[in-house]
């Protein structure tokens, strides 16, 4: 069975961690260990999210005047590469002797994407309000109220195709681990020479993972995050988990932006393009979510 993984942000990095190498290679050697545990008996292709750390290393390119700030799609490749390394090297101390490949992937989205003119994806740190708006001022970054907190938003386009897909697929019939898309993957347009330019923008790990899936042909798509099931009310006194769940009802409620919000929807794509059924849950429960004993099961209607 091929499954695709992808790994939230928020997984790898814990809403109250601090944002050190040392911390996230603590996460991401327990995210390893459950992925593991599915990689011994399936195909697996793992993605993972990167909004935390892309703000951050945008935010350090501020303080370097000398040269002016990389911009958003270099910053993506950059965390791409990092933690597809850290990924991978904890996932081989896991399986020894088995083929792990981390792939730079470049995704295509369009240039007319209303989202570049309604930047909407969080990045980097969390900020109170007057922090906030000190950044905004000093760099010109939009800023956006997410809870009680403050962070910067970019724009995210629709991923529209994976270029490295057939790279992805010799990798697969090699019998490797494949880690790639990693942040929603590189964001690029096709340019007037024929061939493609980076783009400023951070895509939605979630729905790169969903496009992924669907042009693969997965049998499951998983998606882990801090949190054990999809709740219905969430943040209220009556909030309870979902077991299962149908697109066409999980269509009509609320989640949040940001957070669950691209993830149902991303389920949703999936199941209702495929047929097949997609998980979501804690990175924790990732062998329980795929035997169907914890988390929430998307199925279709």
């Amino acid at each position: 069975m091929l499954v695709v993984i992808g790994l939230g942000g928020n997984a790898l990095l814990r809403r109250d961690d601090p944002m050190e190498a040392n911390v996230q290679r603590m996460n991401v050697r327990a995210a390893a260990a459950s992925v593991a545990q599915i990689a011994q008996d399936h195909a697996v292709v793992i993605t993972h999210g990167n909004g935390p750390q892309v703000g951050l290393l945008a935010l350090q390119a501020q303080t370097y005047t000398q040269v002016r700030p990389y911009p958003l799609d270099i910053l993506s490749a950059e965390t791409e590469g990092m933690l597809g390394y850290i990924i991978g090297q904890e996932l081989q101390n896991y399986l020894p002797g088995r083929k792990i490949a981390t792939l730079l992937t470049q995704v295509e989205v369009h240039p007319a994407d209303p989202a570049f003119t309604h930047p909407e994806k969080p990045i980097g740190p969390r900020y109170n309000r007057a922090e906030a708006q000190q950044l905004a001022e000093k760099y010109a970054w939009n800023m956006a109220q997410i809870g009680e907190e403050y962070r910067r938003v970019v724009a995210s386009p629709e991923p529209r195709w994976i270029l490295e897909l057939d790279t992805i697929k010799l990798l697969l019939e090699a019998e490797a681990v494949v880690i790639c898309a990693g942040g929603g993957g590189i964001p690029v347009v096709p340019n007037a020479a024929g061939g493609f330019s980076g783009v400023e923008a951070v895509i939605d790990k979630d729905l790169s993972s969903a496009l992924l899936a669907r042009a693969l042909h997965a049998d499951r798509l998983l998606l882990l995050t801090d949190v054990d099931a999809v709740y219905s009310e969430w943040g209220s006194s009556s909030a309870i988990p979902l077991l299962e769940a149908k697109p066409s009802w999980l269509r009509k409620q609320s989640f949040e932006p940001g957070s669950m919000g691209p993830k149902v929807e991303a389920a949703c794509r999936f199941v209702e393009q495929t047929g097949k059924g997609a998980m979501i849950g804690r990175l924790a429960d990732a062998m329980e979510l795929l035997e169907g004993r914890a988390g929430t099961r998307i199925v279709p209607d």
